[in-house]
């Protein structure tokens, strides 16, 4: 009995063996450029892109194009079209051009990240939950359901 209840506390496996590594299924490198981006940059990525919205907002509210009572909401629109403008233009946002990071697709389509992938992902991140569940490949489902990972540039 003790055995059985050990194997379900323990939780579940990790997606790989012995020998295999995140970003191994998506042709990706173990380390170095092109490898699969670890929480700690990519939650770090995020918060210098939050950091920027909150700036520029408040700059909006010195402005007066802001009210206080909306500064929330203006933060997350700043974010929002911040992160998607520039991950549709250039593959990362600001955050993830100071940590070294970028987003590409997986599925082969094509060799950038589509506006419609960049809203998805977008909207998906900013609902907070999926970047917090991550596959094997160490993907948030706004990666899987966009077909897009972030790698180390």
């Amino acid at each position: 009995m003790a055995r059985e209840i050990a194997s379900w506390l323990s939780g579940p496996q990790p997606g790989y063996g012995p020998g295999e590594y995140p970003g191994q299924r998506l042709g990706m490198p173990e380390r170095g450029p092109g490898s699969i981006a670890r929480f700690g940059r990519r939650a770090a990525a995020l918060l210098i892109d939050w950091l920027i919205g909150y700036g520029l907002a408040a700059l909006g509210m010195t402005f007066g194009w802001v009210s206080m009572t909306s500064l929330s909401t203006a933060v997350l629109g700043v974010w929002f079209v911040l992160g998607v403008l520039s991950v549709r233009l250039f593959g990362f946002s600001p955050g993830q051009f100071v940590m070294g990071l970028m987003v590409v697709p997986v599925d082969g389509r094509r060799d950038y990240v589509g506006l419609g992938r960049a809203v998805g992902r977008g909207l998906l991140i900013a609902t907070v939950v999926p970047p917090l569940f991550t596959d094997a490949d160490l993907r948030g489902l706004q990666d899987r359901a966009t077909a897009t990972a972030v790698i180390r540039r």
